[in-house]
């Protein structure tokens, strides 16, 4: 017999959606805002896979980001392309239909936290490839408090 319906059900304690990915981002993010005035970010992350093929080459997954609200802002403005970040968050599967009636599905990670793994080159700032460190730029050594997100 079922326990009789609650109003507010508590999560399971064996239930766990968290993702930590670590790569680089394959474009800039690109802010929108929804009809409710709430900001949404959006970019790639290119993340290699931890093993090689017969090849002797290792795969790469191009994985959908989603940040909302403050951290689409802070996102928008501090990532571009090839910066290499960890996104903490969630999976989400979300289905929708297209204009001609067809079906699809995507899955996608709802950041809850972004954290930079490398510093911000003047290369990159000027378009160029990343890795070439801007000649008066020093590595910050700022707390968890100091960093925007």
């Amino acid at each position: 017999m079922n326990p009789p319906p609650t109003r507010h059900r508590r999560p399971r304690a064996d239930v766990l959606n968290r993702i930590i990915l670590i790569g680089r981002l394959t474009r800039d993010p690109e802010l929108r805002y929804v009809p409710s005035g709430q900001p949404v970010a959006s970019f790639t992350l290119a993340v290699d896979r931890p093993f090689v093929n017969q090849q002797g080459e290792r795969g790469t997954d191009f994985i959908d980001i989603v940040a909302w609200r403050r951290l689409a802002e802070q996102v928008t403005t501090h990532l571009s392309k090839g910066r290499l970040v960890a996104v903490e968050g969630r999976l989400q599967i979300r289905s929708y239909e297209t204009q001609d009636g067809q079906k699809r599905k995507v899955a996608e990670v709802v950041a809850d936290g972004v954290r930079f793994l490398d510093r911000k080159t003047a290369a990159a700032a000027a378009g160029a490839e990343p890795g070439t460190p801007a000649p008066d730029e020093e590595q910050s050594d700022a707390g968890e408090d100091d960093v925007p997100f």
